[in-house]
C-alpha cells in the first residue's frame, strides 16, 4: 500500500526537511523548538514508515542518503505552495502573516536590520523576523535561509542581488597610542613591517588579505600580525586595545574615528567600493511575509 500522509505523518515530513536543509539535529531541533533527541525519534519513526532511510548521521554531520535527497526535492515545492495557501488566507481576513529567515553579516544586521525593524514590526505584527547576525560565508538555501545580506564578493551567481546602502571604504586604522610607539606607514605595502590584525570569513582557514586601489587598479597586501579572529566586532575591540593596526570598514570605524579614539591611515589608497546585498533564491512566488520585509527595507531608503 502507497503510504499516506495523515496527521502526525506531516509533521515528520516537516522535522525531516528541517533537519535536512540544517544537515544536523541541534540547529534544526532549535528551529522547531524541540529537543534534538525527540526530533531523532521523529526521523526514525518516518524512515519506518517508509521503509527507507533517508539521512546519513555521523558523529559529525547529517546528510541525505540518495532517497532522502529525492524527497527533499519533492517536498520543499509542495511545502511552499502549502505555505502560499496560509498565506493566501491570511491576506483575505486582511493581514500578512508568517517567519522570515535572514541570515546577515553582523555589521550588516546591525546597521541596516534593526533601525528599520520597529516600523516594520508596527506595520506587520504578524510576521516574525528570525535573525541570525552571523559573518560566516553559508548557503542561504541550504541553511533554510530566505534572505541574506552579505558584500557582493561572497553573493552566488544564481542568487538574485539587491544593493543595499551606498559605498563603503575599507581602511587601515589603528590607536593614537599605537601610533606614538610603532610609528604608521607611508605605503600599503609597508603593512608588512606592522602588527596587524587579521580577520578571516568564519569557516575559513586563511586570513582576508587587504585590498587598496591605486591608478593601475586595485591589488592585495598580505599582513602579519599576533592575532587572527573570525568575529568583527573582536577585531575592532583589538585594535581599541592597541594590539595592532585593524582594516575597518567605515561603518564599523566612523564614531571611533570621529571622538579620536582612531586613527585612518593610507586614505588615498582606500577606494570606495559596493556594499552590502540583500540576495534570496529565484522562486516562482514570493511569500507575502518575505515580500513584505523587502518592502519594508525600499521604505526606509536601505535599499538604493
Amino acid at each position: 500500500m502507497t503510504p499516506t500522509v495523515q496527521g502526525a505523518e506531516y509533521a515528520q515530513l516537516v522535522a525531516f526537511v528541517a533537519v535536512a536543509e540544517q544537515a544536523g539535529f541541534s540547529r534544526a531541533a532549535e528551529t522547531l523548538g524541540v529537543t534534538p533527541s525527540a526530533l531523532s525519534q521523529t526521523i526514525r519513526a518516518l524512515e519506518e514508515r517508509l521503509g527507507v532511510q533517508l539521512l546519513n548521521r555521523t558523529t559529525r554531520s547529517v546528510a541525505t542518503t540518495p532517497a532522502g535527497a529525492a524527497l527533499l526535492e519533492r517536498l520543499r515545492p509542495a511545502m511552499a505552495e502549502i505555505g502560499d495557501a496560509v498565506s493566501g488566507a491570511a491576506r483575505a481576513g486582511g493581514r500578512i502573516a508568517g517567519t522570515v529567515r535572514v541570515h546577515a553579516a553582523r555589521v550588516a544586521a546591525e546597521r541596516r536590520v534593526l533601525p528599520m525593524l520597529p516600523a516594520f514590526h508596527a506595520a506587520h505584527p504578524d510576521v516574525v523576523i528570525d535573525l541570525t547576525a552571523d559573518d560566516a560565508v553559508v548557503d542561504p538555501v541550504a541553511g533554510g535561509f530566505d534572505l541574506a545580506i552579505r558584500p557582493g564578493e561572497v553573493v552566488e551567481k544564481d542568487m538574485i542581488a539587491v544593493r543595499l546602502g551606498g559605498e563603503h571604504r575599507q581602511m587601515p586604522v589603528a590607536t593614537p597610542g599605537f601610533i606614538a610607539r610603532h610609528g604608521r606607514p607611508e605605503t600599503p605595502e609597508a603593512l608588512t613591517d606592522f602588527d596587524c590584525i587579521r580577520w578571516r570569513w568564519r569557516g575559513r582557514s586563511l586570513p582576508y588579505d587587504w585590498e587598496f586601489h591605486r591608478a593601475d587598479g586595485w591589488f592585495a597586501v598580505s599582513v602579519e600580525g599576533p592575532l587572527i579572529l573570525d568575529d568583527r566586532r573582536l577585531m575592532l575591540d583589538a585594535c581599541l586595545a592597541g594590539i595592532g593596526i585593524a582594516f575597518l570598514t567605515d561603518e564599523e570605524a566612523g564614531p571611533f574615528l570621529a571622538d579620536g579614539r582612531l586613527v585612518a591611515m593610507l586614505e588615498p589608497w582606500c577606494a570606495p567600493y559596493p556594499g552590502f546585498f540583500l540576495c534570496y533564491p529565484r522562486q516562482r512566488r514570493m511569500p507575502p511575509a518575505m515580500r513584505a520585509f523587502i518592502d519594508a527595507l525600499r521604505a526606509a531608503s536601505v535599499i538604493v
